[in-house]
C-alpha cells in the first residue's frame, strides 16, 4: 500500500470537517486517510469495504480521558467491536460496555481485562449472565426486576457480584424517536417516576451476594445539547439522596451513559465535549453539596463518538439511472452493511474519489443493491453530473452502527474492515464469503 508523501491540494476545512483528521487530498479527486489512498484500498481489498483510522480512534479515546480525567470511560462496544478495537481500548485505558455474551467473549478472549467490562441489556439471557459470571465481569447493570432473583441465584449464596441499576429519569433527548431511551415509553430501565427503580433497589439490598455500586442512566443517542445531561445529574443525585435517607446507602458510582452527538454532514451540530465535562462536573458537585452527599465517581459510555468519525465506507458505482427528474446512483453495498438510513432516516455526504471531475454537480440519490425500496444510502446529495459505473464513492462517518448492525440480506456477505495508520493498511476483519454462508446452512 502506497504511503502518500505528496503535498495536499488546498481544500476547505468545511469539505473535510466530518472526515478523519488524517484525511488529505494529495491530488485533485483523490483522498487519503491515515496516509493511504482510498482508491488503493478499494483496489486491494475490493468493495464494499470499511476503512478504520486507528489514529483517529486512539485520539478520540485520549480526548475523552483528557476531558474526564476523574471519570471512568467505557467504550460502548455495540457501536463497533472487533479484536483490534478491544485491544486499542485496552491500550488507551478505556473500559468496555457490552450487551451480550458474544461481545463479552470476544473482548475477554482478546485479552481485555474482564474487571473493566460492564454488561448491559434489557433482556439478558441465562447464557449472558452465566458467561458474565464465569469470566468475572466487573459490573452487571440490572434492567428489570426479574433479573435480580435470576442473577442472585446464578451467583449463589457464597458468591459476589457488583451491580448497578438502570434508572429511567424521565428525560427526552436524542436525534430520533427510536434512539431516545430516557423516557418511560420504551423498553429500557426502571422508572424513577412510578417507583419501580426504588423498589428494585430495595430488592437488591436484600440479596447479600449482590453489591449495588451505583446508578445508571442512558438518555438516548445523537444528543447535541448539554442540558439533558445536567437534568439527569440532578434527578439521579436526588434519588441517591433519598436512598441514603431510606436505606443508609451511599453509592460510590454514577453512570450517565453516552449518546454524545456527532456530525454526519458538514455543518451539523455536535456535542461539545469540553463543555459537557465542565458543566456535568460542576452540576454534580453542586447537587451533591446541596444534599450532603459525597461526590460519586462519574462513568460515561461513548461509542459512536469514538468509532463513528474514524470510519469510511467505500463503494463502487454499479449503475446510474435517470427516472423522471431524479437520478439514482446504485452502489455495490447498501442496507445489508448500513441499515441506519432505513431505520432512522440518517443522511450522509458521499464523495467521488479516485478521479477528478470538472463536471457540474447534480442532485442524486445514492441507493444500494438490495431488493428493497427503502435501500437508500443518501438522498439529494451532490455528485458530479458525469458520475458513471465503475466510479468509487467514499462515505465518511461510517465507523459506528454500520457493520455492527449488518445483516445477511440477499446473501451478499458482509464487507471487510481495513485499518489504516502511518501510511499502512492492514486487514482487521475479512470479507464474509459464500463458504462462510454455506457452512452455516446445514439443513440439506
Amino acid at each position: 500500500m502506497t504511503t502518500v508523501h505528496e503535498p495536499a491540494v488546498a481544500t476547505t476545512v468545511d469539505e473535510l470537517s466530518v472526515w478523519p483528521a488524517s484525511t488529505t487530498e494529495p491530488r485533485q479527486g483523490e483522498l487519503a486517510v491515515g496516509g493511504v489512498l482510498l482508491a488503493e484500498i478499494a483496489d486491494r481489498f475490493g468493495t464494499p469495504a470499511y476503512v478504520l483510522d486507528e489514529g483517529e480512534v486512539r485520539e478520540r479515546c485520549r480526548t475523552y480521558r483528557h476531558a474526564f480525567p476523574e471519570a471512568e470511560v467505557l467504550y460502548a462496544a455495540k457501536a463497533f467491536l472487533c479484536r483490534a478495537m478491544a485491544h486499542w481500548m485496552d491500550e488507551e485505558g478505556l473500559g468496555l460496555d457490552v450487551c451480550s455474551a458474544g461481545e463479552l467473549e470476544l473482548a475477554v478472549t482478546t485479552g481485555f481485562p474482564p474487571g473493566r467490562i460492564v454488561l448491559h441489556g434489557n433482556a439478558k439471557s441465562p447464557h449472558d449472565l452465566e458467561t458474565a459470571l464465569r469470566l468475572g465481569v466487573g459490573r452487571i447493570v440490572i434492567d428489570s426486576p426479574s433479573e435480580i432473583a435470576r442473577l442472585a441465584a446464578a451467583v449463589g449464596p457464597d458468591g459476589h457480584q457488583k451491580v448497578m441499576v438502570r434508572v429511567v429519569p424521565g428525560i427526552s433527548a436524542g436525534g430520533h424517536e427510536k434512539i431516545r431511551t430516557g423516557t418511560d415509553d420504551q423498553k429500557f430501565g426502571l422508572s424513577l417516576n412510578d417507583g419501580y427503580a426504588q423498589h428494585a433497589i430495595a430488592r437488591i439490598l436484600d440479596q447479600p451476594q449482590l453489591e449495588l455500586t451505583g446508578l445508571h442512566c442512558h438518555l438516548g443517542s445523537q444528543i447535541t445539547s448539554v442540558e439533558p445531561y445536567l437534568a439527569a445529574v440532578r434527578r439521579m443525585v436526588d434519588l441517591m439522596a433519598r436512598l441514603r435517607e431510606q436505606h443508609g446507602l451511599i453509592l460510590p458510582e454514577l453512570d450517565l451513559g453516552g449518546g454524545h452527538g456527532i456530525a454526519y454532514r458538514p455543518g451539523e451540530p455536535v456535542l461539545d465535549l469540553t463543555t459537557l465535562a465542565r458543566k456535568v462536573r460542576a452540576e454534580l458537585v453542586q447537587a451533591c453539596a446541596a444534599t450532603g452527599l459525597t461526590v460519586p465517581r462519574l462513568i460515561i459510555e461513548p461509542g459512536r463518538a469514538i468509532a463513528g468519525p474514524a470510519g469510511v465506507a467505500l463503494y463502487h458505482v454499479l449503475a446510474v439511472k435517470r427516472t423522471g427528474d431524479r437520478t439514482f446512483v446504485a452502489v455495490d453495498g447498501g442496507m445489508s452493511d448500513n441499515p441506519r438510513p432505513a431505520l432512522y432516516g440518517v443522511r450522509y455526504a458521499p464523495r467521488l474519489v479516485g478521479r477528478h471531475s470538472g463536471a457540474e454537480p447534480i442532485a442524486v440519490t445514492v441507493v444500494g443493491r438490495h431488493c428493497e425500496a427503502g435501500d437508500v444510502l443518501a438522498t439529494d446529495v451532490e455528485l458530479p453530473s458525469d458520475i458513471r459505473p465503475g466510479d468509487l464513492l467514499a462515505v465518511p462517518v461510517a465507523g459506528a452502527y454500520h457493520l455492527s448492525m449488518a445483516s445477511g440480506y440477499n446473501l451478499v456477505g458482509r464487507p471487510p474492515v481495513v485499518a489504516v495508520d502511518g501510511g499502512h493498511a492492514r486487514l482487521l476483519v475479512r470479507r464474509e464469503s459464500m463458504d462462510d454462508i454455506r457452512s452455516r446452512d446445514v439443513g440439506l
